[in-house]
C-alpha cells in the first residue's frame, strides 16, 4: 500500500523567476523559480528555502549544512557530492535529479518523494524519514546506517550493496527492488516484505544454504 505523502504547496505561476540567487548562511529565500543556475563553491549554514522550484540547477563543490527546504520542487537538478548534512526537507519532491555521493547525514525528511533519481553512494546515515518514498531510483551503494524509517517506501529501486545496518525494516517493502547483495542485520528484517526471487540473498545473510 502506498503511503499518503503531502505534495509541496506550490503555485508556479505565482513564483518570481530568477537565474541567479545569492546564497549565504542564514539567508531566507521564498517564492522563487530558479532555473538553469550554476552554483559552485557554496559554503553556507542554516539557509532557508520556502516555496521554491529549482529547475535544471547544478550545485558543485558546495556545502549547505542545516539548510531547510519547505514546499520545494527539484526538477532535473544535479547536486552530486553536495554536503547537505543535517538538512530538513518538508513537503519536497525530486524529479530526475542526480544526487550521486550527496551527504544528507543526520537530516530529517518528511513528506518527500524522489522519482527517477540517481543517488548512488549517497549518505543517508542517521536520517529520520517520515512519509518518504523513493521510486524508480538508482541507490547503488547508498548508506542508511541507523536511519529511522516511518511510513517509508522503496519502489522499483536499484539497491545493490546498499547499507541498511541498524535500520528497523518492519513495515517496509523491498519486493519490487533489485539487488544482488545488501548490508543488513538479519534481526532487523522482521516484518519486511521481500519477493520470493530475493530469498537467496537473505538466506545467505543467515548462513543457510538454499537448494
Amino acid at each position: 500500500m502506498t503511503n499518503k505523502i503531502t505534495a509541496p504547496r506550490l503555485r508556479e505561476e505565482r513564483l518570481e523567476q530568477e537565474t541567479d540567487v545569492y546564497v549565504e548562511s542564514r539567508v531566507e529565500i521564498a517564492d522563487r523559480l530558479i532555473e538553469q543556475a550554476q552554483w559552485t563553491g557554496l559554503d553556507a549554514d542554516r539557509a532557508s528555502f520556502d516555496r521554491v522550484v529549482f529547475r535544471q540547477v547544478t550545485v558543485s563543490e558546495s556545502a549547505l549544512r542545516e539548510t531547510e527546504f519547505t514546499d520545494v520542487l527539484f526538477d532535473r537538478c544535479d547536486f552530486s557530492n553536495v554536503n547537505f548534512a543535517d538538512i530538513f526537507l518538508n513537503r519536497a519532491e525530486f524529479r530526475g535529479c542526480r544526487l550521486v555521493g550527496s551527504d544528507f547525514g543526520g537530516g530529517r525528511m518528511q513528506h518527500v518523494v524522489l522519482t527517477d533519481c540517481i543517488a548512488d553512494y549517497a549518505n543517508f546515515r542517521l536520517v529520520k524519514f517520515k512519509s518518504v518514498r523513493f521510486e524508480d531510483c538508482s541507490l547503488i551503494g547508498s548508506d542508511y546506517y541507523a536511519a529511522a524509517v516511518q511510513q517509508f517506501e522503496w519502489a522499483r529501486c536499484k539497491m545493490d550493496q546498499a547499507n541498511l545496518s541498524e535500520v528497523k525494516l518492519s513495515g517496509t517493502d523491498l519486493s519490487s527492488c533489485t539487488f544482488d547483495s545488501l548490508i543488513v542485520n538479519p534481526e532487523d528484517l522482521a516484518g519486511c516484505t521481500i519477493a520470493s526471487s530475493q530469498a537467496s540473498v537473505f538466506v545467505g545473510l543467515l548462513g543457510l544454504i538454499l537448494e
